[in-house]
């Protein structure tokens, strides 16, 4: 290669640097858009109550049918219930706060296959970032529901879980539906992180199961109602610094 080859080669990538450098300092700023877009459109909701499942569940299976009957059930005992916005347990979700008392709420993320925006939504709110999405899940959240799901819907809750145990958020109800389905995952915690030293035998007590609807309705007010559903100041500080 000549030497003017070799510069123009080197000019180019220099060039090339430049303009990525410059795209990423652009991207910082369509985060922080995307943090206070929904901020703003979502801090009035609560109490809220986020609700996770499997983007793939069709509506005439049982758990779409479930989570129905526990969305319209939250929705009518006063929480805000919000979901992926997508299609299966999201869907399911929405339905069922949409035609109940309080607001449906969608955080939908793009993606380029599975996920598009469901009809049941009153406030509806697109992200580009999972993080900036799951950001909202959780400062928004009195509770977590977790329906059966894939590497999302765990991803979701090994989430949860972890900012509760380190004390990142508040702590707060997470509760798993459909016992048979998480039956497993549960004995290998208990069975397996648990012996071996890599939880501890109380981080167990973060999780409930329960089956019923209006048991999950009653398990949210009771861990409340000493307390109250609004944040302390405390938790509040804390909050500031997911």
């Amino acid at each position: 290669m000549s030497p003017k080859d070799k510069l123009a080669r080197t000019m180019t990538n220099e060039f090339r640097e430049q303009t990525w450098s410059a795209s990423e300092s652009w991207r910082v700023f369509r985060i922080m858009a995307e943090f206070v877009e929904a901020t703003e459109r979502l801090s009035s909701i609560r109490p809220a109550v986020s609700i996770f499942g499997s983007a793939r569940t069709l509506p005439e299976h049982p758990y779409y049918k479930l989570t129905e009957q526990i969305t319209r059930q939250l929705s009518d005992a006063g929480f805000a219930v919000i979901s992926g916005g997508g299609p299966g347990i999201m869907e399911a979700a929405n339905k069922g706060a949409y035609f109940g008392e309080s607001p449906s709420i969608g955080l939908n993320i793009q993606l380029p296959h599975e996920q598009h925006r469901n009809v049941y939504q009153d406030i509806s709110q697109t992200f580009r970032h999972f993080f900036a999405r799951k950001y909202m899940f959780v400062k928004f959240a009195s509770a977590y529901v977790v329906l059966p799901g894939g590497f999302g819907t765990l991803d979701e809750l090994m989430e949860a879980l972890t900012l509760v145990q380190t004390g990142k958020t508040r702590k707060m109800p997470i509760i798993l539906v459909c016992s048979d389905f998480w039956r497993g995952m549960i004995d290998w915690l208990q069975h397996v992180l648990v012996s071996e030293g890599m939880i501890g035998s109380e981080d167990m007590n973060l999780i409930q199961m329960i089956d019923e609807p209006s048991e999950v309705v009653n398990a949210i007010f009771k861990y409340y109602e000493t307390r109250g559903f609004e944040p302390s100041a405390a938790e509040r500080e804390v909050q500031l610094n997911l």
